[in-house]
């Protein structure tokens, strides 16, 4: 059977989670139609989700639509999730992007449409609410052209829309404006039309179907979620129209789009793009060593089911792969890959009742590692977690997750943008054994030098082969990384090499007639924490600088409020680079750091009616200028300062 995997898209409350319940119902997968006001649809399955009425995470299902399977994905809407909208949209084949006929495009419409063009996904439109006041689908289907550059092509039409009885019908392949807007597309039906001669249906489903594919045109479909209207004619649309799931031979190729759990434990969810994957089989995950595959469910109508293996087109949970969102199994079309942004603002999080804070690290750490955009960070010492987040939502999904899942009631505080801080110069230092305080039986010598941007951390062991025992050498570059998560202003350091230029220590020992004596013998732990000590004086000599997060933006705006929203920006330390007008609106687009971005989020409504769409992503990170740089209160004890170091560090 042919497989479809489809992606539901919209911005908040346009109706996709209600569209996608309704596409389960038509296709008798489900007996009674769920309602988000209620809480009872079948891809919202958080108590959160189901509390708010908005979909979180995303999640799977599938139906099977005439001689077609069509796994499901209804994404989240809110902006504070563009990512899990992304990394979703890797694994599809199609898209439905849901527009409210009643609010039409808004904000996030905007930002999904641009990562659907971006990632290259064939899509189609459903603008929905045609039962709703105020439903105007011609004046929706103009935003289209002029807010998003679409070339939209209508293929039902709307009898009544505005009331509760409103009827959809499909419009034929041959009428007028159908072929008129592939002609727009298609050279060998432009020529037929052009000299008046008749049009064939098949010539027009076939330049629509390889339109659609390339992106050049987007069908248009009208109905409404609620009231079931025009959804058979939406599904006949992805069943003629979409491109299907190609079932490619050859070795396993396969994306990890999701992590999660259930009572069983961890499962990753993947795409597999060719060949088969069986239970048993050995797989290499990028930077990891080879794992065996212990369990394959693969979604099909009935539910998530076990099968001894999953094939070329297919959506399965794994068991068995320490796997991570974004990680591939062998060589997947370079299309689907995907790069997670750095989280921007980071705080600290705090359990309600202290004695829950070890339950809170564990349940963190769970999170953390089904969800790369949960970037966490703990501290023992402090008994302290400072979570890195992309944006105040986060926070509210995972204090639900936590009291739901673990039971632990959290707060955050502290929130503040989050910084990192690059090496300006060259920096040398040393520390003797029993020399200046120092209570290891280590010596260690160390030069950090800067290194170009986005170069990351390099460790270099900088001494002869077999002169230091390789456990001493890793024991050293722990120490090291460790040193650098708190620079000299309290941020992560990075982009510099380090290199270790002396070592000495005292060989495995034992007093007469004894055992192997830690006293006179230096071990590992030594230079693991004599490291941050020397480490700490050489960033001290080389020099950091603070670099703050910068995010490219676009804004799309109405022209008069065009000289407001540029002094907006001016202020806000905003660099324009580049304008365009398109559809009577601006398209302003450059830097902007990230610190400001909520204060032009705040103005932006006044200055323009409302009527503007911002979007924002991270770009780089730049020094800080003009002002003091900002400073994270260090965790721990400081290596900088050595007395209480050795103290709160001893031997």
């Amino acid at each position: 059977m042919a497989l479809l995997n489809l992606g539901i898209v919209a911005h908040v409350d346009a109706g996709k989670t209600s569209l996608t319940e309704r596409l389960l119902y038509e296709a008798g997968a489900v007996a009674h139609l769920g309602s988000v006001d209620a809480g009872t649809t079948r891809t919202d399955s958080m108590e959160l989700e189901r509390r708010r009425g908005i979909t979180i995470r995303a999640a799977v299902t599938s139906i099977t639509i005439g001689d077609l399977r069509v796994n499901l994905l209804d994404t989240p809407g809110h902006p504070d999730f563009i990512a899990e909208v992304e990394r979703s949209l890797a694994v599809l084949d199609a898209a439905v992007l849901v527009v409210s006929s009643v609010e039409g495009v808004q904000p996030q419409t905007v930002a999904i449409w641009r990562a659907l063009r971006r990632i290259g996904v064939p899509t189609v439109f459903f603008l929905n609410k045609v039962d709703r006041r105020g439903a105007d689908v011609d004046r929706v289907t103009a935003q289209l052209r002029r807010r998003l550059g679409a070339r939209p092509v209508v293929l039902t039409t709307v009898a009544g829309q505005g009331a509760g009885d409103a009827r959809v019908r499909a419009v034929d392949l041959d009428a007028e404006p159908v072929v008129e807007a592939v002609a727009e597309v298609d050279d060998a039906v432009a020529a037929r039309w052009l000299t008046d001669e008749p049009v064939r249906v098949r010539d027009v489903r076939r330049a629509i179907r390889n339109a659609v594919r390339h992106g050049g045109i987007s069908p248009v479909a009208c109905g409404s979620a609620i009231t079931g209207a025009g959804v058979r004619q939406l599904c006949r649309l992805l069943t003629d129209l979409l491109p299907r799931g190609e079932e490619r031979d050859g070795p396993p190729a396969g994306t990890v789009f999701a992590v999660d759990r259930d009572g069983q434990g961890r499962r990753a969810w993947l795409r597999l793009w060719s060949g088969q994957l069986r239970v048993r089989d050995r797989v290499r995950l990028a930077g990891a060593r080879p794992q065996t595959v212990t369990q394959i469910a693969v979604i099909e109508p009935d539910g998530v089911l076990v099968r001894p293996s999953v094939s070329a087109g297919q959506i399965a949970a794994v068991r068995g792969l320490s796997a991570r969102i974004g990680q591939h199994i062998g060589d997947p079309p370079r299309r689907h890959a995907y790069r997670f942004p750095p989280p921007t603002r980071q705080a600290v999080v705090e359990p309600v009742e202290p004695e829950q804070r070890l339950a809170m690290f564990a349940g963190l750490a769970e999170l953390a590692d089904e969800d790369p955009l949960v970037d966490l960070r703990l501290d023992e010492q402090r008994s302290e977690a400072v979570i890195r987040l992309h944006g105040e939502v986060q926070k509210e999904v995972l204090a639900a997750l936590m009291a739901d899942r673990y039971g632990v009631r959290v707060r955050f505080s502290g929130t503040l943008t989050a910084c990192i801080e690059r090496v300006a110069g060259v920096g040398c230092a040393e520390e003797r054994v029993r020399e200046r305080g120092n209570p290891y039986l280590a010596g260690l010598g160390l030069r950090i030098e800067a290194a170009p941007v986005g170069h990351g951390v390099e460790f270099r062991a900088g001494v002869e082969p077999g002169r230091l025992p390789p456990a001493f050498v890793a024991a050293t570059e722990e120490g090291v990384r460790a040193a650098f998560r708190q620079g000299r202003h309290g941020w992560p350091v990075t982009d510099c090499t380090v290199t270790m230029t002396a070592s000495t220590y005292w060989p495995r020992q034992s007093r007469p007639h004894q055992k192997f004596d830690k006293s006179i013998s230096t071990v590992a732990a030594d230079f693991r924490n004599l490291a941050p000590v020397v480490v700490a004086t050489a960033l001290r000599a080389a020099g950091t600088r603070v670099c703050q997060p910068i995010e490219r933006f676009e804004v799309n705006l109405p022209q008069h409020a065009v000289e407001a929203v540029l002094a907006l920006l001016g202020r806000r330390g905003a660099v324009v680079q580049d304008t365009a007008v398109a559809g009577g609106y601006l398209d302003v687009s450059g830097t902007l750091p990230s610190a400001r971005i909520p204060e032009v989020v705040a103005a932006l409504p006044d200055l323009t009616g409302g009527a503007a769409v911002l979007t924002t992503t991270f770009d780089h990170y730049a020094p800080v200028t003009g002002e003091e740089p900002p400073t994270l209160p260090r965790r721990g004890p400081d290596p900088d300062d050595r007395e209480a170091w050795f103290r709160a560090v001893p031997r």
